[in-house]
């Protein structure tokens, strides 16, 4: 399986922003999304 994700964004009410301009290309195999809190990993 193939990801491809481009330009991406999310905001919140209240102009939180999630996500800007989010970008990626993931190919096949394992893959693992880390990071603190709050990060947005949800979101995407």
């Amino acid at each position: 399986m193939h990801l491809e994700i481009d330009s991406l964004y999310k905001t919140y009410p209240g102009d939180v922003r999630a996500l800007v301009d989010v970008s990626l290309n993931i190919g096949p195999g394992m893959f693992g999304l880390l990071g603190p809190n709050g990060a947005g990993k949800s979101t995407l």
